[in-house]
This record gives structure tokens, C-alpha cells and sequence, in this order.
């Protein structure tokens, strides 16, 4: 629900009064972060703090409570950080589900697999320089992409 108080209409006096206009506002918000909840899949989960869920779980939180800002751009940093194998392809299933709503993804991720898996174009940095962009095809085989990225083999000599 915080994610959408951001567009409330009723100000702070109309939340400590509560006309029937804010009751309503209030459930329209509590209806559409069910729906954002269901999206993640945690809508079993709703009555359950933040705090006692498990990690890969908050990470999907996150993601309703800033989808149901209705972006038209969504940026994850690390989304994959920390999350297990399995937490890793739910994260990449989610990610396409949100791209298929019209939200654009910008994807910030060292996991080169969930980066592949999930953009349609790929910018690499390099000690913050970028040294290739393009599809994922273009970047599996850019040269420059796997020397920063695997090294060279005369290094090891």
C-alpha cells in the first residue's frame, strides 16, 4: 500500500477525520496492492510483515510496492544479489511478466545469466566506462566484453 499513497488524493487531516471519501481512496489503494501482490505472487502472504519474510520474498515485495507507483520505467539494482538458484529464475520469470505489462526495465546486474536471459539490449561497463552495447547476442561474443570479463589467455603466461 506505501508504494501507492504516493498518488492519494486526501491530505493529512481527511486521514485523521476520515470522511467516507478517504475510506473509499483507502480501500481503492488496499484493492490494487492485492493486485500488485498477486502479481508477485504473495498475495497468501499479505498479512505477514515485511521484516518476517524470507529474502528472495522481500526482493518481490519491493518490486510490487514500486509497480504499484504505476512507472512506466522500473529500475532493479542487483535484484539477483543474495537470491538462491531457484529465487534467481522466479526473479527472471517476474522480470518478463513485468516487461509484458509495457514497463520498461533498466537492469543493473553482475549475473551475466539473468542479464542474458532477460534484455533485449545490453550495455557493459568497464571500470565505468562502456566498452560494448547492443543484444545479447552481440555481447555473448564481443571481444572486448570477454577480455574485461574473463581476462585474456597471455595474462596467465
Amino acid at each position: 500500500m506505501a508504494g501507492r499513497h504516493c498518488r492519494t488524493r486526501a491530505g493529512a487531516i481527511a486521514a485523521v477525520v476520515r470522511p467516507a471519501s478517504q475510506r473509499r481512496e483507502e480501500a481503492e489503494i488496499r484493492a490494487h496492492a492485492m493486485e500488485w501482490l498477486r502479481f508477485v505472487g504473495l498475495e497468501a502472504l499479505a498479512d505477514s510483515l515485511a521484516r518476517s519474510l524470507p529474502y528472495g520474498l522481500q526482493r518481490r515485495l519491493e518490486m510490487a510496492r514500486a509497480l504499484a507507483t504505476a512507472p512506466r520505467l522500473l529500475i532493479l539494482d542487483e535484484p539477483a544479489a543474495g537470491t538462491t538458484l531457484q529465487e534467481t529464475r522466479e526473479l527472471m520469470e517476474l522480470i518478463g511478466k513485468v516487461r509484458a505489462t509495457g514497463v520498461t526495465v533498466l537492469l543493473i546486474e553482475h549475473n551475466v545469466q539473468v542479464v542474458m536471459e532477460v534484455s533485449d539490449r545490453i550495455a557493459v561497463m568497464d571500470h565505468g566506462e562502456r566498452i560494448a552495447e547492443g543484444p545479447p547476442e552481440a555481447i555473448r561474443v564481443d571481444p572486448r566484453v570477454i577480455e574485461a570479463y574473463l581476462g585474456r589467455d597471455d595474462e596467465d603466461l
